[in-house]
């Protein structure tokens, strides 16, 4: 069995995974690391994808490349590598459990059950962590809850959360078919009701819910607020997917909607923010 593992710039990271699924639509492994983003997929010598031995163009962009051979026994393995993962201290109030299917539950917090067979996303990456954080403040201050949009769902994992923590109804879209398939089967599996449909978030946005949540790339965030009318607008937009490097163009361009920046969080390279739609008098 080969490992292919692909190693780019956080900046790459979307783009990257989004070639890579089409490659590997069984699964892709994701290893955030400082300053760099590694997926990998697995196969038998022969039936992997020929990438180059070093580095390669993958998005536009150079990647670097190495393939590796593993044990035979890489499924336990790969069972070894996706850990259970806490977000949020259960001492001071709610909390998520996200688990892949094989682990224990734990009915004492609100768990989602994901599994990392699926190509879009575990709730492992920090950017899924730092938006289900920003989730997990707002539910401990009491709301407001109600209707909830995920943008960019991937597997559902963000609107899932919500639904756990008390914001219903849910809805969520992404331009990856795979992804509102994936999303769609994972609302089933955690007993959560949610709506997903496939809208490219480039050409159009759907109705946005009083809170709302888009774990997207900066330019995506971007595009997004350039398509924002004053009748469509959230009270509350949690955003992630950004680099902390990018939080002023991400916040000039929300500002001038009336999104105005609560809170920012980071978790090593990556950054998320929290706006709230300023009163009107």
């Amino acid at each position: 069995m080969i490992r292919l593992a692909v190693r780019c710039d956080p900046e790459q990271a979307e783009l990257v995974l989004a070639e890579l699924a089409v490659l590997a639509p069984g699964g892709v492994e994701e290893v955030a690391g400082e300053g760099f983003v590694e997926y990998a997929i697995y196969g038998a010598e022969g039936e992997l994808p020929d990438l180059g031995e070093e580095e390669a163009v993958i998005a536009g962009g150079m990647v670097e490349v190495e393939a590796t051979e593993v044990a035979d026994d890489w499924a336990d393995r790969w069972r070894t590598f996706h850990r259970p993962l806490l977000v949020g201290d259960p001492e001071c109030g709610p909390a998520v459990w996200i688990r892949p299917p094989w682990e224990p539950e734990r009915t004492d917090l609100a768990e989602v059950v994901v599994d990392p067979g699926q190509a879009f996303g575990t709730g492992a990456h920090p950017t899924t962590r730092l938006c289900i954080d920003s989730l997990i403040s707002i539910a401990r201050q009491g709301g407001p809850f109600g209707p909830l949009s995920d943008l960019g769902c991937g597997s559902g994992v963000l609107a899932i959360a919500a639904g756990k923590l008390g914001w219903a109804p849910l809805a969520g879209c992404d331009n990856e078919v795979a992804a509102v398939e994936a999303a769609r089967e994972n609302a089933i599996v955690n007993g959560v009701k949610a709506s997903f449909e496939r809208i490219d978030l480039k050409a159009r946005l759907p109705e946005l819910a009083p809170t709302t949540v888009a774990n997207l790339t900066a330019p995506l965030l971007e595009a997004v607020a350039s398509r924002l009318l004053p009748e469509n607008l959230p009270g509350t937009l949690i955003c992630s997917g950004l680099l902390t490097t990018e939080y002023d163009r991400v916040v000039a361009a929300f500002r001038p909607h009336g999104l105005l920046e609560t809170d920012r969080r980071a978790m090593g390279d990556w950054g998320s923010l929290v706006f709230a739609r300023e009163a009107r008098s």
